[in-house]
């Protein structure tokens, strides 16, 4: 009977032991169809797995880069210790940006065209009585690096005003201190360069002698296609259009000014954007001009004078001007710009106009010149695209 019941209670625990193994084999089978597992490193709850966020940081690097800020001002000379000292501000020329250096930081590229030549000494070859001729000291540059200056034209009629020597050093003292330039003629036609993994290309033209033509747009449209071969985003500069304020509107033919041909600034704009230019910024004229978005790229016909220290007629219109922030994709494709207002006083510095004139100038002229129809400007200067 002990026997028995050995057996018996054997066989019912062999029983559930059964059941049990079937249960767990059951369980730790798929089902049907099943998508293949994938390895993941374990981690504790306060750590990622570092695969996943490389990938999201990689993403993230690539959306920040889709937006491009590239700021444009228009002529710039601080200064001049020709013919007298008493052409240069005070306190090294340190007040003259110093309410603007945030606004013009606040970007990835900052351009501007200086007017003139950067040399400490030397004789002009200027032969006329009554001729200007800007020679800026060397110390005055310091202010460019502190405003965040990037890039600027040198392509104007006033780059030759102390010839070949006021030409190779105003070169020499922009590269020592980071400043990139353009615009001379089988000596600097063009300039490439990167910043934040961005590569960008500069070119810059004008009527003048020494200077790469504006009035030669095959030679233009060919530097053009050169730069937009390497680069990610081509900036081109022009100096051209007739000056003053009879001179405010862009009349989309060839202009003169004093006998010399100025170019036709609404026809070179529009050829080097055709050659893979993707924003335009002109000066010259001494005003401000209108804009325009032709082809998804941003051109802004004239930017007026930004910081003009000295022997510059500030009156009226020529003493108003934009900071332009131009917004674009990494292929150049317009987004959006903004218009921050600055009017100078006289011998003393350049500040935010409250009276937003140079809104209203550009909003102005850009209606009447006829390039409205495909962006709006509002009274902020926040200038978009007419969905």
């Amino acid at each position: 009977m002990k026997f028995l019941i050995k057996i018996l209670l054997l066989m019912w625990m062999l029983l559930l032991y059964g059941c049990y193994a079937s249960s767990e084999t059951l369980n730790s089978q798929p089902i049907g169809n099943t998508i293949p597992s994938i390895s993941v490193p374990k981690t504790s709850p306060k750590q990622e797995a570092p695969v996943l966020r490389l990938k999201v940081a990689s993403i993230q690097k690539v959306e920040a880069l889709q937006t491009i800020s590239i700021i444009g001002v228009g002529d710039i000379m601080l200064g001049s210790n020709y013919p007298s000292s008493k052409y240069l501000p005070a306190n090294r020329g340190k007040n003259l940006l110093k309410t603007l250096n945030p606004i013009l930081k606040d970007a990835d590229i900052t351009f501007g065209n200086l007017e003139g030549t950067i040399l400490d000494k030397g004789a002009t070859i200027k032969h006329c009585k009554k001729c200007y001729a800007f020679r800026m000291p060397e110390y005055l540059v310091d202010n460019l690096v502190t405003a965040g200056f990037d890039v600027v034209s040198i392509a104007n009629n006033h780059v030759r005003d102390f010839g070949n020597k006021g030409i190779n050093n105003t070169m020499r003292v922009l590269k020592a201190n980071g400043i990139y330039a353009a615009g001379i003629e089988k000596k600097q036609e063009l300039v490439t360069f990167e910043k934040g993994g961005v590569k960008y290309g500069f070119a810059a033209f004008a009527p003048n002698i020494g200077t790469v033509k504006i009035t030669n747009i095959p030679h233009a449209k060919k530097i053009v296609r050169q730069l937009a071969q390497t680069s990610d985003i081509v900036i081109v500069s022009f100096h051209g259009g007739a000056e003053g304020t009879a001179h405010q509107h862009v009349p989309k033919k060839t202009e003169y000014y004093y006998g010399e041909n100025r170019g036709n600034v609404h026809k070179f704009a529009h050829a080097v954007i055709d050659a893979g230019a993707d924003i335009v910024f002109g000066h010259g004229p001494h005003v401000t001009r209108a804009v325009e978005v032709y082809q998804n790229r941003f051109i802004a016909y004239s930017l007026g004078n930004f910081c003009t220290y000295g022997r510059f007629n500030l009156r009226g219109a020529t003493g108003i001007a934009p900071i332009i922030k131009v917004n674009v994709n990494r292929n150049g494709v317009f987004q959006k710009a903004k218009i921050t207002p600055i009017v100078q006083i006289k011998n003393s510095r350049v500040i935010i106009d409250k009276k937003k004139r140079a809104i209203s100038k550009i909003i102005k002229l850009t209606r009447k010149d006829g390039f409205l129809h495909n962006i709006s400007i509002n009274h902020d200067g926040l200038i978009t695209l007419k969905k």
